[in-house]
C-alpha cells in the first residue's frame, strides 16, 4: 500500500503540506481532491521520490521514499500535471524512449497500454507537441504504464481537456484498476470524486476529511437550498449579509445556501430576500454533492 505519516514540506516560510497522514490500499483508486494551491503536487512529488519531506515519512509498497527511492522508481508510473514528454519526438518515439529507460520494450508490455495507445496509434508519426490535449493525455498515460508499474500517480490528469476526454480517461483508469494497479489521482474537479473508491479533501496543505464519496455526502448535516434571482450578483451579496448565513456560493446557475440554524422551509430567509427586492426569487431544497461538502467543511474551518 501507499502510506504517509505526518508528511510536511515548506518552501521557505510558505507551507506546501503539513502533518499529512493517510494510506491507500492495494488495488484502490484514491482521489486527492482540492483546488489549485492546496498542496496536491507537493504531496505527489514526495510520494514519487522527487522531493524530500521536511518531516514525517512515506512508503510505497513498504519501501521508504527517501531511503529506497531507486527501487520505488521502478515500481511506479508518474504522470505530472504539466505535459512533460519530449515535444520534438513523435508519439512512437516517446513511447519507445520511456520503454528503453526502464530496460523494457513496447512489445513486452503492449498489453498494458493497448486500449489506450490504439486510440492515438493512427498519429504515431506526429510530433508530441502537435497533439491535442486529449491525445497528449493518452500518450503521457501510455508512457507512465509502459514499464508495468504496480502504482500509478496521476497529478491532475484531466485538467484542460474536454468533457468527453475526461470521461474516456476515467474509463481507462477503471480498466487499469481491474488489472491490479493501485492508482492515486489528484484533481480540482469535485465531480470526479464520485469516480474514486475513497477520497481525501485537501486545502491549504492539510487534509480535513478522508472517506468514500458517499460517506462524505452522507455526513453533510445541514439543509441545503438552491436559490435563483434575476440579479444574481445582488442575491449573493444579500445572502452574505444575512445574519443566519453559514455558507453561500455560486453553483452553476444557482447559489447554494446553508444556514446556521435553519431546518425545514426557511420562511425568514425568503421574507428577508423579498424585502431586499428579490420578488422573482426561486428557492428550493436540494441534495448535497461533494463540492457542497467541501465548501461546508471549509466554512467550518
Amino acid at each position: 500500500m501507499i502510506r504517509a505519516e505526518n508528511l510536511t514540506k515548506y518552501y521557505g516560510k510558505t507551507r506546501g503540506v503539513e502533518d499529512i497522514s493517510f494510506s491507500v490500499d492495494d488495488g484502490e483508486i484514491f482521489g486527492l481532491i482540492g483546488p489549485d494551491g492546496a498542496g496536491k503536487t507537493s504531496l505527489f512529488r514526495m510520494l514519487t521520490t522527487l522531493l524530500k519531506p521536511d518531516k514525517g515519512k512515506a512508503t510505497v509498497g513498504e519501501l521508504d521514499v527517501v531511503k529506497d527511492y531507486k527501487k520505488i522508481r521502478k515500481k511506479i508510473g508518474y504522470m505530472p500535471g504539466r505535459f512533460s514528454l519530449y515535444q520534438d519526438l513523435s508519439v512512437e518515439e516517446n513511447l519507445a524512449f520511456y520503454a528503453r529507460i526502464f530496460n523494457t520494450t513496447i512489445q513486452e508490455n503492449y498489453h498494458l497500454v493497448k486500449d489506450i495507445y490504439q486510440q492515438i496509434e493512427p498519429f504515431r508519426k506526429r510530433l508530441a507537441g502537435n497533439l491535442s490535449g486529449g491525445m497528449k493525455q493518452k500518450l503521457a498515460l501510455s508512457c507512465a504504464l509502459i514499464h508495468s508499474p504496480e502504482y500509478l500517480f496521476l497529478d491532475e490528469p484531466t485538467t484542460g481537456v474536454d468533457a468527453v476526454s475526461r470521461q474516456e480517461f476515467w474509463d481507462m483508469l477503471e480498466n487499469l484498476q481491474q488489472k491490479g494497479i493501485t492508482i492515486m489521482v489528484s484533481t480540482p474537479y469535485m465531480d470526479e470524486a464520485s469516480l474514486c473508491d475513497r477520497v481525501a479533501l485537501i486545502q491549504k496543505g492539510s487534509i480535513f476529511n478522508i472517506n468514500r464519496p458517499e460517506g462524505i455526502i452522507s455526513d453533510f448535516g445541514r439543509d441545503l437550498y438552491a436559490l435563483r434571482s434575476r440579479d444574481m450578483f445582488e442575491l449573493n451579496k444579500d445572502l452574505k449579509n444575512y445574519k443566519n448565513t453559514h455558507s453561500a456560493f455560486r453553483f452553476g446557475e444557482s447559489i447554494h445556501f446553508t444556514a446556521e440554524n435553519i431546518s425545514g422551509e426557511p420562511e425568514s430567509l425568503r421574507n428577508y430576500l423579498i424585502e431586499k427586492g428579490h420578488e422573482d426569487l426561486k428557492l428550493e431544497k436540494t441534495e448535497a454533492g461533494i463540492e457542497d461538502c467541501f465548501m461546508d467543511q471549509m466554512t467550518a474551518k
